[in-house]
């Protein structure tokens, strides 16, 4: 009898375990699915880096942690150029639109002059990206050009003083390649190659246009740099450094040559004055180009998001060939925008780019509208 007063005291103690033990592997299996819905992803085409810690996120078992170190989707920025590749077989088309209005001209004493007319442009750049494989993209930026000139100083040969011009400018074609990936402590880093093609109006010139049917470069210019992008919670930053160099092209000029001054009775009288200008044949020897652009984005709510812009070029020597033989120019310039993240597919910015500083070059101000629609 005592025997079995001590199995029934067994059996109670394992009747009162197991229930123990099946509710222990049914929160084991509801704490697993909480971190398997932990890691789902959001992605953007200003996306930073996705957690390496993925598995310290089931561990942890706390899905706002993960989406915490989520970069927030974005429209990125509009003149400095991302650093993230668009995804492998993924299509987008980019339309930017941009009015400029000549300011002021400025001097190679980095002076502020008058610009001796009304000036402004008009550019529409389309640019077409496709993800050719992993991490390495591609794209074709096609800009239309219409300049304006009004009200000018120096009239033209028949004394014009209105005119304007518009066409294709030079085609850009550039590669993008991710050489490291962003984690929480390296930003993402994108080796960039870029060709313009001289497909601009650069030779030939009508006086009678005053200067406004000059839209090309006339060389053809080989870009290579680096491209940076960081996720600082609650900033998106962006860093672009580039080398250009340009090759030599003719083109033509009209310059007016020195001739003597006849008096009344046709003698020359020693003295030299500009004669009718003629189209002279000009061997140009463009100057390297360094290229620095920086930008932060700073998401206000989940489709709006707040943008800024410091952009700047600087003409330098070349690395090769003849000694160039055009002046130096150089230029900075800011962007205050705002971005709007319509769909998942669709999103827009715009913004103002105010011309600060320089030499050799125009100060503008230029409303500009970019859109994306990722296909």
């Amino acid at each position: 009898m005592k025997q079995l007063r001590y199995f029934f005291v067994l059996l109670l103690v394992l009747a009162l375990a197991m229930p123990t033990a099946g509710w222990a592997v049914r929160e084991a299996g509801a704490a697993g699915e909480l971190r398997t819905a932990a890691v789902e992803e959001v992605g953007g085409r200003g996306e930073g880096f996705q957690p390496e810690g993925k598995e310290g996120a089931k561990a942890e078992g706390k899905k706002e942690e993960a989406k915490e170190a989520e970069c927030p989707s974005t429209f990125g920025p509009i003149i400095t150029d991302t650093a993230i590749p668009i995804e492998k077989g993924q299509f987008a088309i980019q339309p930017t639109f941009g009015l400029g209005f000549v300011t002021r001209s400025l001097t190679q004493n980095w002076r502020r002059v008058t610009p001796g007319g009304d000036f402004k442009t008009f550019g529409m750049d389309y640019k077409f990206t496709y993800g050719l494989w992993n991490n390495l993209e591609v794209f074709v930026d096609v800009p239309y050009i219409h300049n304006w000139a009004g009200s000018v100083n120096e009239l033209g040969p028949n004394r014009e003083r209105n005119a304007d011009f518009g066409g294709i400018g030079d085609i850009n074609l550039t590669f993008k390649y991710r050489l490291v990936e962003e984690t929480e402590t390296r930003p993402t880093v994108t080796a960039l190659f870029a060709t313009d093609f001289p497909t601009g109006h650069f030779r030939h010139f009508n006086p009678g246009r005053l200067g406004t049917d000059e839209i090309g470069g006339g060389a053809f210019a080989f870009t290579t740099g680096l491209n940076l992008s960081k996720y600082v919670k609650p900033f998106i930053f962006y860093g672009n450094l580039w080398y250009t160099m340009q090759t030599a092209f003719s083109g033509r000029e009209d310059r007016s040559p020195l001739v003597s001054v006849f008096d009344d009775n046709g003698m020359a009288t020693g003295e030299l004055e500009e004669g009718d200008p003629r189209a002279t044949n000009v061997r140009n020897y463009p100057r390297d180009i360094i290229t620095v652009n920086l930008a932060a984005e700073y998401p206000i709510t989940q489709k709006w998001v707040a943008l800024l812009e410091l952009t700047s070029s600087w003409d330098g020597g070349r690395l090769f060939g003849q000694k160039a033989n055009l002046a130096p120019a150089a230029l900075v310039s800011v962007l205050p925008g705002i971005e709007y993240m319509a769909t998942d597919k669709f999103s827009l910015a715009v913004g103002l780019n105010i011309d600060l500083v320089g030499k050799n070059t125009d100060t503008a101000l230029t409303p500009m509208l970019s859109m994306v629609y990722a296909f």
